[in-house]
Order: C-alpha cells, then sequence, then structure tokens
C-alpha cells in the first residue's frame, strides 16, 4: 500500500517513466482535487497543484519533464486538458477543445484522450503537446475511460461498447482496424500495454 491517508479519497495513480515515483489525484475539498507526486522508496509526498479545480488522470511526460491532467469546471461543467511542468509550474490548458483521460505518445509530441465534443458521442481524439493538430482517432463510438499507446506509437488500446457490455478494442493508430481482443462478456475496460508491447492487461468482471 502506498497511500496511507484513510481520511481522504485517492484517484488514477500512474507511475513516472523511471518507475520511482508515482502521481496520483486526492480529494482537498469540495469541487478541489489536488495532484500529487509520491517517492516509492521513501514514500514522501509532494504537493504540485493549489485550488486549480477538479483534477485527475495525470501522467507524466516520457521526458520525465511535464504531467497532462484533465480539469473539470464546476461553473461550466466543462472537462478540458491542462498540461504543467513537472513541479507543478506553469499549469495551462493545452487548447479550448473539451476531453478528458489524457495519455502521451511514446515520444512525447501528441496526447490521446476522449471527447463528446464533436457531436455528443463519445470519441477518441489526439492533439499536439502545442495544441495544434487536432485529429479524431477513427470512429469507434460510446469510448470510455483511459486509453494507451503501444510503446512503437503503432497501436493503441481503448475499450467501447453499452454499459455493462463493453469489449477492449485494438486499432491502428489512426484509428483504422480497430477490432475486439477481449473474450466476450466480461464488460472489459481500462486496457493498457505491457512495456514491450506483447500484451494488453485489463479489468472485467467475469462470473
Amino acid at each position: 500500500r502506498l497511500t496511507t491517508d484513510d481520511t481522504r479519497q485517492h484517484y488514477y495513480p500512474s507511475l513516472s517513466p523511471d518507475g520511482r515515483s508515482v502521481v496520483y489525484a486526492a480529494f482537498r475539498q469540495a469541487n478541489i482535487y489536488e495532484i500529487y507526486e509520491m517517492d516509492i522508496a521513501t514514500g514522501n509526498v509532494i504537493q504540485l497543484t493549489n485550488k486549480l479545480g477538479n483534477l485527475n488522470a495525470p501522467e507524466i511526460s516520457p521526458n520525465g519533464k511535464d504531467i497532462i491532467f484533465k480539469l473539470w469546471s464546476p461553473n461550466t461543467d466543462k472537462n478540458t486538458i491542462w498540461m504543467m511542468d513537472r513541479d507543478g509550474q506553469g499549469a495551462d490548458k493545452i487548447s479550448r477543445v473539451s476531453g478528458w483521460d489524457p495519455t502521451w505518445s511514446p515520444d512525447g509530441e501528441d496526447i490521446l484522450f476522449a471527447s463528446d465534443m464533436e457531436d455528443g458521442v463519445i470519441k477518441l481524439f489526439r492533439i499536439g503537446r502545442n495544441g495544434k493538430q487536432l485529429h479524431r482517432v477513427g470512429s469507434l463510438p460510446a469510448i470510455r475511460g483511459r486509453s494507451d499507446w503501444s510503446p512503437d506509437g503503432q497501436f493503441i488500446v481503448t475499450y467501447s461498447g453499452e454499459p455493462w457490455n463493453h469489449e477492449v478494442y485494438l486499432m491502428n493508430v489512426d484509428g483504422s482496424n480497430a477490432h475486439v481482443i477481449s473474450p466476450a462478456g466480461g464488460n472489459a475496460q481500462g486496457a493498457a500495454f505491457s512495456p514491450d508491447g506483447q500484451w494488453v492487461a485489463f479489468t472485467a468482471y467475469y462470473d
């Protein structure tokens, strides 16, 4: 067990590229979640944000210098993708697009995320870290939750389907050739690639 504070909820842990620390979001007060980084060896925790809003899904860039995350604002009821320095400084929106569950491309130049900004149906999008070159990734509908890139940057794994009937899909990085790779009937979701790119781990409810 890494976190020991039983008075607060902790969400969305993500390991650093070197495996030495973990970033996560934790409840602070109503509509305020902060992002923290913990050194795994020592247990030391650093608070990186201060009352920006409801934050979650932090992920450190492949070069270890930046962190992307999602911010939800109760005033607008919108989710936006933000980026900040590793130490929490310089936090700002990636762009004006709405979305959630961001994840870095292996080269750190692009960000994959889910959004319903196009037609109200949740789909995958990618955008450059500079906030330019926005593209929809395929046409697979009803995307839920975080997706992942293969380590070589050639494939994307995600999950899709109706509530309690999700399946894990593998597709090319442009969204083509999307096909189910999970056994049917398990409400499979939350997929992630192994570091060597040969395996996909996911959660499911087979009973």
